[in-house]
C-alpha cells in the first residue's frame, strides 16, 4: 500500500467521529480496525478538526512532591554542570592559546613539537 494516499469523505469522517463519541469504540485502534483506517493519527486529527478534543487521549502525570522536587533539583544540577563544562572549555582554549604564545616567544617550535619532546622525556 506504499505510495497510496487515501482520502476520506467528510461524511465518512463525521460518521467515525460520531460513533467514537457515542462510545461504539473504546480506542482509536478499534475504530481504525473496524473501518480499515491506516494512519495512527488520522482519527485524533479528525477529533481535533471537528472540535471533539475532549475525546482525545490525555496523558496525566501524577507525581509526589518529593519527585517534583527531585526533578527540579536535577534540572538545576544539569544547568550547573553545563556551566562548568562551558567554563572548562573556555579555560582549555585560553591555556592552548597561552601555550602557543609561549612556544612562539621562546622559539621552542610548534606546540605539537614541544608536546612531542615533553612526552619523550
Amino acid at each position: 500500500m506504499s505510495g497510496t494516499i487515501i482520502r476520506y469523505s467528510e461524511a465518512f469522517k463525521l460518521k467515525v467521529v460520531s460513533e467514537f463519541e457515542a462510545g461504539k469504540f473504546r480506542t482509536y485502534r478499534e475504530a481504525r480496525d473496524a473501518y480499515g483506517i491506516m494512519g495512527a493519527e488520522t482519527i485524533p486529527n479528525w477529533l481535533k478538526k471537528y472540535g471533539k478534543t475532549h475525546l482525545l487521549t490525555k496523558i496525566v502525570r501524577v507525581e509526589t512532591v518529593k519527585e517534583r522536587d527531585q526533578i527540579k533539583a536535577l534540572k538545576k544540577e544539569i544547568s550547573q554542570l553545563k556551566e562548568v563544562i562551558a567554563d572548562s572549555k573556555i579555560q582549555e582554549v585560553i591555556h592552548k592559546a597561552a601555550f602557543e604564545v609561549v612556544c612562539e616567544e621562546y622559539g621552542l617550535g610548534s606546540p605539537a613539537e614541544v608536546k612531542k619532546k615533553l612526552d619523550v622525556q
